[in-house]
């Protein structure tokens, strides 16, 4: 079996009929899949972009094989993983699973940025306006070898006025839109999609990882007034720039919980199991009076488990608290590179399940320099206690991905008449679409 070249774009959501959707984050360390009804509703205030309520129907998630820093590297142990996840969610949902919506997370996540003019000489904008300056923006091919995952627009202006949110009917001489166009590695894409296609399952629409994990965890107008969101998963650390209520930026590096246990099992001689118990149960990030005195018992490779050497607490702190600063510098260095830090103001969201180690909070302030929170999945019905955590902040998020996904614009470098479409499922209709019900 050969997967599609390329991720398939998300039709848009029914506003009137309530539907069923399966989603499946494939991370480093686990792989989680979930099933939800999603029903019609007024919206929310308080979360932004959501249109339906959500309850969770079946979940299933199993411990991640034959994925290294959220690519795929042995195509069967990550095929036998995402059937057993999927597995347990079909047995706790009653239904059979046909299609998923898929994370990518691992892939080298990127941003382009692209801006375009039309001219409108004087006379009122139109839908048709509109839809000539995004498809001037987005007549741009991929960068060689990626592809592209989202193409968000962020801004329209009309001459010197910026930040126009519906510039339908607005008169002026030039209309100018800027476009956010999130791309990845299409080999680490298409040898997901082929491990998921290889489960008889089709990969309905890919999300890159923060975009997820921020739509499940931002909050009032965290998105309007610029956040950074910093998900901290196993093996990839992913950043995101939300500003104006849109995804402004995206990157991602390749360091995550995983470097932290390793560490650990390097410094303390230890086995992997017992070095991520250790993180688990004992890890932190701040140093504390008390850490000299207090004692953890570790099994050296090679000898007796039945004798155990005990050694103080502050001998792992020392070792996990310089991984965490690596970690939480090179994130702010990427983003001040990106230009983007300032646009997010000075919230910063952390999730992922790496970002639960005590003391991560404040070290992020400190390095970053913005105000943190944890960020957990928000508004979501049925999902159990053990998964109202940060680590499920991005399988969460693809549930409410389809909500917003009418937005986009996903194809790049084709011919325009190839790309207008007729009917709901057209691109001006999208857009129009987006304008009457985001204003």
């Amino acid at each position: 079996m050969s997967a599609r070249a390329t991720p398939p774009r998300l039709r848009p959501l029914s506003g009137r009929r309530s539907t069923l959707i399966s989603v499946l984050d494939v991370g480093t360390s686990k792989i989680v899949c979930l099933i939800a009804r999603l029903d019609p509703m007024g919206g929310s205030e308080m979360l932004p972009g959501r249109t339906h309520a959500c309850r969770i129907l079946g979940i299933g998630h199993q411990r991640s094989q034959g994925i290294k820093a959220g690519a795929v590297v042995d195509l069967d142990e990550a095929e036998k993983a995402i059937r057993l996840a999927v597995d347990a969610a079909e047995r706790m949902a009653g239904v059979q699973v046909e299609g998923v919506i898929v994370t990518a997370s691992g892939c080298r996540l990127a941003s382009h940025h692209y801006d375009a003019k039309v001219g409108i000489r004087g006379r009122e904008v139109s839908e048709t306006d509109v839809h000539r300056v995004l498809e001037a923006c987005a007549s741009h091919a991929a960068p060689r070898g990626r592809i592209v995952l989202h193409s968000v627009p962020t801004n329209f202006a009309l001459g010197e006025v910026q930040n126009i949110r519906d510039p339908r009917g607005m008169v002026g001489d030039e209309l100018k839109a800027d476009l956010n166009v999130v791309s990845c590695d299409s080999a680490a894409v298409r040898n997901l999609m082929l491990a998921v296609e290889r489960c008889h399952l089709s990969v309905e629409a890919m999300v890159a990882a923060p975009y997820a994990a921020g739509l499940s965890t931002l909050v009032d107008d965290e998105a309007e007034l610029g956040t950074a969101l910093v998900d901290i998963g196993g093996g990839t650390t992913s950043v995101g720039v939300f500003s104006g209520g849109h995804l402004a930026h995206v990157d991602a590096f390749s360091m995550g919980g995983t470097h932290i246990t390793m560490d650990i099992a390097r410094g303390l001689n230890i086995r992997l199991a017992d070095a991520e118990r250790l993180k688990t149960l004992y890890g932190s990030c701040l140093p504390s009076a008390s850490d000299e005195r207090e004692s953890i018992a570790v099994s050296p490779v090679g000898e007796d488990p039945e004798r155990p050497v005990y050694l103080p607490k502050s001998q792992l702190v020392r070792i996990v608290r310089p991984r965490v600063e690596e970690m939480l510098e090179f994130a702010r260095d990427r983003l001040k590179q990106s230009g983007f830090s300032s646009l997010a103001g000075h919230g910063l969201i952390l999730t992922g399940g790496a970002s639960q180690l005590p003391g991560l909070q404040e070290e992020a302030k400190r390095i970053i320099g913005k105000q943190a929170r944890i960020g957990r999945p928000l508004g979501i019905k049925g999902l159990p206690e053990s998964a109202k955590s940060p680590s499920f902040s991005a399988a969460v998020g693809l549930l409410i991905y389809p909500q917003i996904a009418k937005i986009e614009r996903l194809r790049l470098g084709r011919p325009a008449a190839a790309q207008a479409g007729t009917g709901t499922d057209g691109y001006v209709s999208r857009v129009g679409h987006w304008l009457r019900n985001s204003f």
